[in-house]
C-alpha cells in the first residue's frame, strides 16, 4: 500500500512539473506578508510632564499587511495592533477584488475612499490636516471600481457605511478605527465617491485631479437622514528629486439632530477617542519635499519636507485650524525614521484643547510637538 502511495505521489509530481511554468503558477494561490514594527518619541510643549521628563519614548504600532491572488481574484488587508488607549486592535483596510486586466479592478469590503491625492497628500508622519476630518487615508465598507490608463486614472465607489464593528440598531460608531469617521449620534451611510486624474508631462508624471463625495448621515435619535458632501481639486508634481502636492477642498455636513443638539459641530472618531469638528469648512494644503541621495551602507537617502494645511471654518465665530510640519525621512531600509517638528493652532493633536477642530482652542496660539518615529518595515 505504501509503495502505491509513493508511486502516486511521484506521478503527480511528474505531471505538475511537466506543466508549463505559467500553468503551474496559475493553479497556486500567491500570498505575501509584510508589515512594520514602530516606536515613537514625542515632546509636546503644552504638556508639563513632558517638560519635566524631556518627553516620552514608547511603542507605536505593530501591523501586518497581507496581499494575495489566485487567478484573477485578489485580496489586500492591513491589520494593526496599537496600545489600548489608541484604539487597540483595528483593521485599517481589508478587501477582496477582481482583476479584469492590467487596467481595471474591482474591490469589495473595507476599501480606501477615493478622495483627494492618493494615497496621501503629505510626506510627514502626521499626514495632512484633511486626515483629521475624515478626508484622507480613510476606508469604508462598500464596493469600488478603479481604472488605471496611460493618461487617465479614475475610480467610482459606493459605501454602505463606515467600518461597522457594532451591529445593534442604536449602537454608535466604534472609536476603535484608523480613519476618522462621523460618530456620536450620527452614522455615515449611503456614500457615493467619484475621482479622476489626468496624467501629463514628458520629464515628469504630473497628475491633475478632482474628487467628489455625496452621502447621508443617519441620526440615532430622530431616525432621520441628513446629508454630507465634499469636493476637492488636487495637483501632484513628481520631478527628479522634487515632490510637490497641492489640494483645495470643501465639505459640509447637515445632520438631522435632535432639537437641542448643535448642528454647527459634528463628532468624529478614530484611535479610540472622539472629538468635535466644524460641520462646514474649506481645506487648503501645500506639501513640498526634496530627496537627497546618500547611498551609504546604513543610509540610502534623506527626504526633507514642509507640509502646510489650513482648516478654514465657514462659521465666522469659530477659530480656524492650522498645521505645519517641517521634517525629514531617513531611508535606512528596512528601517525608516521620521523626524518631525509639528506646529498646530486650534489642532486637536497639536493643542491642549482636544475639541479645537470644532469651535477652536481657548489659547488660539501655536503649539509644537517634536516627534521621532522609528520603524522596521518588512
Amino acid at each position: 500500500m505504501k509503495n502505491k502511495q509513493l508511486l502516486l505521489a511521484i506521478w503527480m509530481l511528474f505531471i505538475t512539473a511537466s506543466l508549463p511554468a505559467q500553468e503551474r503558477e496559475r493553479e497556486l494561490p500567491k500570498f505575501r506578508l509584510g508589515g512594520a514594527l514602530r516606536f515613537n518619541y514625542n515632546f509636546c510643549d503644552w504638556k508639563a510632564g513632558h517638560r519635566d521628563r524631556s518627553g516620552d519614548f514608547g511603542f507605536d504600532v505593530l501591523y501586518f499587511k497581507l496581499t494575495g491572488s489566485y487567478r484573477n481574484i485578489i485580496l489586500s488587508a492591513d491589520y494593526r495592533f496599537y496600545s489600548k488607549d489608541f484604539g487597540g486592535l483595528m483593521l485599517k483596510y481589508g478587501w477582496i477584488g477582481y482583476q479584469f486586466n492590467e487596467k481595471n479592478q474591482l474591490q469589495v469590503g473595507l476599501t480606501g475612499v477615493p478622495f483627494g491625492i492618493q494615497p496621501v497628500a503629505s510626506h510627514n508622519f502626521f499626514l495632512q490636516i484633511a486626515y483629521y476630518v475624515g478626508l484622507e487615508d480613510d476606508s469604508d465598507m462598500g464596493i469600488k471600481y478603479l481604472h488605471t490608463g496611460d493618461r487617465w486614472d479614475y475610480a467610482f465607489a459606493f459605501f454602505k457605511n463606515a467600518d461597522e464593528l457594532l451591529f445593534g440598531s442604536d449602537d454608535e460608531t466604534s472609536d476603535d478605527r484608523y480613519g476618522y469617521d462621523v460618530a456620536g449620534r450620527n452614522k455615515e451611510i449611503n456614500q457615493f465617491n467619484g475621482q479622476a486624474f489626468y496624467k501629463f508631462g514628458e520629464r515628469s508624471r504630473q497628475r491633475l485631479g478632482a474628487s467628489a463625495e455625496f452621502g447621508q448621515l443617519y441620526n440615532l435619535d430622530t431616525r432621520n437622514n441628513g446629508t454630507r458632501y465634499a469636493f476637492a481639486l488636487h495637483y501632484e508634481l513628481p520631478w527628479n528629486r522634487v515632490s510637490l502636492k497641492a489640494q483645495a477642498a470643501t465639505y459640509a455636513m447637515h445632520p438631522k439632530n435632535a432639537a437641542d443638539d448643535d448642528d454647527e459641530v459634528v463628532s468624529m472618531t478614530a484611535y479610540g477617542a472622539p472629538y468635535l469638528v466644524a460641520a462646514k469648512a474649506n481645506l487648503y494644503m501645500l506639501s513640498a519635499g526634496y530627496t537627497f541621495p546618500v547611498n551609504r551602507k546604513l543610509l540610502k537617502s534623506v527626504q526633507v519636507y514642509n507640509d502646510f494645511g489650513c482648516l478654514d471654518k465657514q462659521n465666522n465665530d469659530f477659530k480656524n485650524s492650522y498645521q505645519n510640519v517641517t521634517g525629514c525621512m531617513l531611508d535606512c531600509s528596512p528601517v525608516l525614521v521620521y523626524v518631525d517638528y509639528a506646529m498646530g493652532k486650534n489642532h486637536g493633536w497639536l493643542d491642549p484643547d482636544w475639541n479645537s477642530f470644532g469651535t477652536g482652542g481657548e489659547s488660539n496660539s501655536w503649539h509644537a510637538r517634536f516627534n521621532v518615529n522609528v520603524g522596521y518595515y518588512f
